[in-house]
């Protein structure tokens, strides 16, 4: 497929000249007279160059690389004057604008500047791969339990398919993992995966973060805005809690699945759109429908490939195997010297309960990796860690606190980093940790845990 180009010149001449020179190169070209147009256009079509006049009727070509800048990072732009000066074209390049031509345009120039830019563009992108390459590269499930060699067969065969998907388990066992392995694995893997969390965005925002809106929909709706599931065109979209969305959105998803298409709000266009969704859940759906909280409708939409992780808990004999992926992947990722760990060590591993699952155990082997010198990690190290009283393979010798001080420099620890990781909550971390939220607060006082803001 050519690389495609995008000219807005309100001038007839200019556009028939660059279109029929570009055309010639052997690149696919768009041409329209102004901003507005050129704006609508990229609503719905990607473009890998824009050509952008500056001096236009209406909407000027600075105004207009701002607001492509905000919605398409990747596309270079190049801006094209007949009134250059040096302060403009200052500005034009802080906006993001890639070179700065002046009319009379010297056509052999343009084609020289607009193949630079592809090869920028180009560039850009294959650092972007590099950094991620290390990433993927420790993006897979890991494991031999017979949970996980399913998760695998049902990851490969959502990833065939283009269905939507819902992935349930609790928080930590890895459903974004799972999401991504299937949008790596499927025919959309060199389109965008953008992940959304439902539930922290508040409601009035959602709408507009996911759908978008045009100008002039709300007194602050200055410029148009595409909206997340737009920007995923062609890719997958990630909606963290699915349970967490309002009767109003989920009609708009609905129409989404049924008709393929988006209206941002304020706009009276639908907008065709082709995005997989995936979904996840901490609560069975169906719970919801019964509930009258969640559409059935939309649930039999969505939940075409329901995938359940399995807690850590239930698949302790991965967790050798964790440890040992995870020590290596840190090692390398901080700098530091590959660091083993001792048998003994892992079996207070095996021992834990992992309240958060694969979540907690990285986040445990993350810090030993920053915080023990030797390179082998020994049962006496986890006197580094501040976790519940499950870790007992510390030496008696080797505790400076008595037993309960310890214990409660232990409970208050792990409170405060569980309440942190539940932003805060009262309830949900009470629920975790089998206690009544009055239960928890007696021990949030008496502890002295102070509370965020």
């Amino acid at each position: 497929m050519s690389d495609k180009i995008l000219i807005i010149d309100d001038e007839a001449g200019i556009r028939s000249s660059l279109k029929g020179i570009l055309e010639d190169e052997g690149f696919t070209v768009t041409a329209v007279p102004s901003a507005e147009e050129g704006l609508s256009l990229l609503k719905r079509e990607n473009f890998d160059i824009i050509l952008l006049d500056i001096w236009l009727e209406g909407l000027d070509g600075l105004e207009a690389l701002k607001r492509i800048k905000q919605d398409e990072e990747n596309v270079q732009i190049i801006m094209i004057t007949g009134h250059g000066s040096i302060e403009t074209a200052v500005k034009a390049i802080k906006l993001g604008a890639y070179d700065f031509l002046e009319k009379p345009l010297s056509l052999e120039k343009v084609v020289v500047t607009v193949k630079n830019a592809l090869n920028q563009k180009r560039l850009e992108e294959e650092n972007i791969i590099l950094r991620s390459k290390f990433r993927q590269k420790y993006q897979k499930l890991v494991g031999v339990s017979s949970a996980i060699k399913e998760l695998k067969k049902k990851i490969a065969q959502a990833a065939s398919t283009k269905a939507s998907v819902v992935i349930y388990g609790e928080s930590g066992t890895g459903k974004e993992l799972v999401a991504r392995l299937i949008h790596q694995q499927s025919n959309r893997k060199n389109k965008k995966f953008i992940h959304i969390n439902l539930a922290a965005i508040p409601e009035h925002l959602l709408h507009r973060e996911l759908f978008g809106y045009v100008k002039g929909a709300f007194p602050e709706a200055t410029t148009d805005k595409k909206g997340k599931i737009l920007l995923a065109n062609g890719g997958t979209i990630f909606l963290d809690e699915i349970s967490e969305i309002d009767a109003p959105l989920q009609l708009k998803l609905l129409q989404l699945l049924e008709e393929g298409t988006i209206e941002p709000e304020g706009s009276l266009e639908s907008i065709p759109v082709d995005v997989r969704i995936i979904a996840t859940s901490q609560i069975n759906l169906t719970t919801q429908v019964a509930a009258k909280k969640f559409r059935e409708d939309l649930f039999f939409k969505l939940n075409v490939l329901p995938i359940v992780i399995p807690p850590l808990r239930e698949r302790k004999e991965d967790i050798p195997l964790l440890i040992d992926y995870y020590l290596d992947y840190f090692s390398l990722e901080l700098g530091k010297k590959k660091k083993t760990m001792t048998p003994a060590a892992k079996e207070a591993f095996m021992n834990y309960s992992w309240p958060g699952n694969i979540s907690e155990l990285i986040n445990v082997i993350e810090r030993f990796v920053i915080m023990v010198p030797e390179e082998e990690i020994k049962p006496e190290h986890l006197s580094l860690l501040v976790e519940p009283r499950e870790f007992q393979l510390i030496p008696r010798s080797t505790q400076a606190l008595s037993l309960k001080e310890a214990t409660r420099h232990f409970e208050k620890e792990y409170i405060h980093r569980l309440l942190m990781t539940n932003g805060w909550e009262i309830n949900k971390t009470a629920q975790e940790l089998q206690l009544s939220p009055g239960e928890l607060k007696k021990k949030i006082k008496s502890l002295g845990i102070r509370m965020a803001d």
